[in-house]
Protein backbone atom coordinates (compact mmCIF):
# COMPACT_ATOMS: atom_id res chain seq x y z
CA UNK A 1 0.00 0.00 0.00
CA UNK A 2 1.68 3.37 -1.11
CA UNK A 3 2.02 6.40 1.80
CA UNK A 4 -0.46 8.08 -0.32
CA UNK A 5 -3.05 5.84 0.00
CA UNK A 6 -2.52 4.84 3.45
CA UNK A 7 -2.52 8.79 4.84
CA UNK A 8 -5.95 8.73 2.73
CA UNK A 9 -7.38 5.84 4.64
CA UNK A 10 -6.36 7.53 8.08
CA UNK A 11 -8.15 10.12 6.86
CA UNK A 12 -11.10 8.68 6.30
CA UNK A 13 -11.10 6.19 9.36
CA UNK A 14 -10.26 9.31 11.55
CA UNK A 15 -13.55 11.61 10.17
CA UNK A 16 -15.65 8.29 10.38
CA UNK A 17 -14.27 8.37 13.92
CA UNK A 18 -14.89 11.58 14.78
CA UNK A 19 -18.45 11.56 13.43
CA UNK A 20 -19.21 8.59 15.53
CA UNK A 21 -17.28 10.35 18.61
CA UNK A 22 -19.70 13.60 18.00
CA UNK A 23 -23.09 11.76 17.49
CA UNK A 24 -22.34 9.53 20.64
CA UNK A 25 -20.99 12.64 23.04
CA UNK A 26 -24.49 14.61 21.52
CA UNK A 27 -26.78 11.62 22.91
CA UNK A 28 -24.68 11.54 25.94
CA UNK A 29 -24.93 15.39 26.68
CA UNK A 30 -28.33 16.00 26.46
CA UNK A 31 -29.94 16.22 29.68
CA UNK A 32 -31.62 13.03 30.86
CA UNK A 33 -35.54 13.38 31.40
CA UNK A 34 -36.53 14.48 34.42
CA UNK A 35 -38.62 11.18 34.45
CA UNK A 36 -36.07 9.12 35.28
CA UNK A 37 -34.72 11.18 38.13
CA UNK A 38 -38.29 10.69 39.69
CA UNK A 39 -39.27 7.40 38.76
CA UNK A 40 -42.06 5.47 39.46
CA UNK A 41 -39.98 2.45 41.27
CA UNK A 42 -38.23 4.27 43.99
CA UNK A 43 -36.48 1.42 46.48
CA UNK A 44 -33.75 3.14 48.52
CA UNK A 45 -35.80 2.35 51.22
CA UNK A 46 -37.33 -1.48 50.32
CA UNK A 47 -40.14 -0.38 49.12
CA UNK A 48 -41.26 2.36 47.09
CA UNK A 49 -40.55 5.75 48.27
CA UNK A 50 -43.46 7.53 47.28
CA UNK A 51 -45.86 5.45 48.84
CA UNK A 52 -43.83 5.11 51.83
CA UNK A 53 -43.70 9.00 52.34
CA UNK A 54 -47.05 9.32 51.43
CA UNK A 55 -48.48 6.75 53.73
CA UNK A 56 -46.71 8.57 56.46
CA UNK A 57 -47.77 11.66 55.80
CA UNK A 58 -51.52 10.45 55.36
CA UNK A 59 -51.87 8.17 58.82
CA UNK A 60 -49.65 11.40 60.68
CA UNK A 61 -52.55 12.26 62.63
CA UNK A 62 -52.88 8.84 64.56
CA UNK A 63 -49.96 7.63 67.02
CA UNK A 64 -47.51 5.18 65.19
CA UNK A 65 -46.66 1.91 67.03
CA UNK A 66 -44.22 0.35 64.21
CA UNK A 67 -42.43 1.30 60.99
CA UNK A 68 -40.14 -0.75 58.87
CA UNK A 69 -39.41 0.84 55.80
CA UNK A 70 -37.29 -2.00 54.47
CA UNK A 71 -40.92 -4.56 54.97
CA UNK A 72 -43.31 -1.69 54.11
CA UNK A 73 -45.50 -1.91 57.14
CA UNK A 74 -46.70 1.06 59.10
CA UNK A 75 -48.45 0.14 62.01
CA UNK A 76 -50.77 2.98 64.19
CA UNK A 77 -51.96 2.32 67.74
CA UNK A 78 -55.47 3.37 68.21
CA UNK A 79 -56.87 6.81 67.14
CA UNK A 80 -59.71 7.92 69.03
CA UNK A 81 -61.48 11.06 66.92
CA UNK A 82 -62.08 13.73 69.50
CA UNK A 83 -65.69 13.99 67.68
CA UNK A 84 -66.74 10.75 67.99
CA UNK A 85 -65.04 9.77 71.83
CA UNK A 86 -66.77 6.35 71.48
CA UNK A 87 -65.15 5.07 69.15
CA UNK A 88 -61.63 4.72 67.46
CA UNK A 89 -59.56 2.76 64.42
CA UNK A 90 -56.18 1.11 64.26
CA UNK A 91 -54.88 1.37 60.69
CA UNK A 92 -51.74 -1.37 59.28
CA UNK A 93 -50.53 0.24 55.84
CA UNK A 94 -49.03 -2.39 53.70
CA UNK A 95 -46.20 -1.27 50.54
CA UNK A 96 -46.26 -4.47 48.25
CA UNK A 97 -44.18 -3.69 45.90
CA UNK A 98 -41.06 -1.48 44.70
CA UNK A 99 -43.43 -0.12 41.76
CA UNK A 100 -46.02 3.15 42.20
CA UNK A 101 -48.29 1.04 41.42
CA UNK A 102 -52.71 1.05 42.72
CA UNK A 103 -51.91 -3.09 43.30
CA UNK A 104 -49.09 -2.45 45.46
CA UNK A 105 -51.12 -1.02 48.50
CA UNK A 106 -53.14 -2.43 51.05
CA UNK A 107 -54.51 -0.41 53.96
CA UNK A 108 -56.29 -2.56 57.15
CA UNK A 109 -58.52 -0.89 59.93
CA UNK A 110 -59.61 -2.09 62.91
CA UNK A 111 -62.43 -0.61 64.77
CA UNK A 112 -63.81 -0.67 68.40
CA UNK A 113 -66.55 1.26 69.47
CA UNK A 114 -67.25 1.62 73.48
CA UNK A 115 -69.82 -0.48 75.40
CA UNK A 116 -70.02 0.51 78.72
CA UNK A 117 -66.69 0.39 80.09
CA UNK A 118 -65.52 -2.23 77.23
CA UNK A 119 -64.26 -1.39 73.57
CA UNK A 120 -65.71 -3.88 71.55
CA UNK A 121 -64.85 -5.36 67.51
CA UNK A 122 -67.16 -3.47 65.25
CA UNK A 123 -66.89 -3.72 61.31
CA UNK A 124 -65.21 -1.33 59.48
CA UNK A 125 -66.91 -0.05 55.68
CA UNK A 126 -64.52 -1.31 52.75
CA UNK A 127 -65.19 2.10 51.37
CA UNK A 128 -63.43 3.27 54.63
CA UNK A 129 -59.87 1.44 53.31
CA UNK A 130 -60.32 2.33 49.62
CA UNK A 131 -61.07 5.40 50.76
CA UNK A 132 -57.60 5.88 52.94
CA UNK A 133 -55.42 4.10 49.93
CA UNK A 134 -57.09 6.46 46.86
CA UNK A 135 -55.78 8.92 49.41
CA UNK A 136 -52.60 8.22 49.68
CA UNK A 137 -51.99 7.09 46.38
CA UNK A 138 -52.97 10.80 45.46
CA UNK A 139 -50.41 11.72 47.44
CA UNK A 140 -47.77 9.69 46.40
CA UNK A 141 -48.35 10.73 42.62
CA UNK A 142 -48.36 14.19 43.83
CA UNK A 143 -44.90 13.29 45.32
CA UNK A 144 -43.45 11.82 42.06
CA UNK A 145 -45.02 14.68 39.89
CA UNK A 146 -43.45 17.23 42.17
CA UNK A 147 -39.77 15.57 42.16
CA UNK A 148 -39.76 15.31 37.82
CA UNK A 149 -41.07 18.64 37.90
CA UNK A 150 -38.57 20.06 40.25
CA UNK A 151 -40.29 20.98 42.56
Amino acid sequence: MARRDYLKLTGVVLVVASCCLVSACGGRSKARPRADIAASKVTTIGVNGYLWRASLETVSFMPLLQTDSSGGVILTDWYINPGASNERMKLTVTILDQDLRADALRVAASRQTLQGNDWVDAPVQAATTQKLEEIILTRARDLRRRAINGG
